[in-house]
Order: structure tokens, then C-alpha cells, then sequence
């Protein structure tokens, strides 16, 4: 009765990183430029678009009007 590695992968040794396997870098045959960037982690902040100006851009505060706008606002 063999137990090798071998004789259980039907003469082949399988890896762990090897080709066709499911656990490793799908990216890894793409050069550099080419694969995918990692999302950045953005710590609470959330896109928001100014309803006066239109302006996109990310922000932790509650309201959705930008600091340009808002310094405009008559006091």
C-alpha cells in the first residue's frame, strides 16, 4: 500500500501554488502595470457630490455642501 504524495495525486505532486489552483494569485502570469490595484482603505469617509456646484469629492462631515460653497454662504 503506497502513501505517497505521489501515488494519491495519481503520479502528478500537486502545489499548493501551482498552476490551475484556485488558492493562489490569478493575477500572477500579468505583468505588473496590468494587474489590479488593491482598493484603497478610506477610514470612514464617503463621496459626496455639492448640490450648489456639483463638485465630487470625499469627506467624513455630515452635510454634502464643500468647504468652498460653504464659506460663500451669507452668514
Amino acid at each position: 500500500m503506497e502513501t505517497s504524495d505521489e501515488s494519491k495525486a495519481g503520479g502528478q505532486v500537486s502545489t499548493a501554488t501551482g498552476g490551475g489552483c484556485c488558492c493562489g494569485d490569478p493575477y500572477a502570469g500579468l505583468p505588473p502595470e496590468l494587474r489590479p490595484r488593491p482598493a484603497q482603505k478610506q477610514d470612514g469617509l464617503r463621496q459626496a457630490i455639492c448640490p450648489r456646484c456639483g463638485l465630487v469629492y470625499l469627506t467624513n462631515r455630515d452635510t454634502d455642501v464643500c468647504v468652498r460653497c460653504e464659506a460663500k454662504e451669507p452668514s
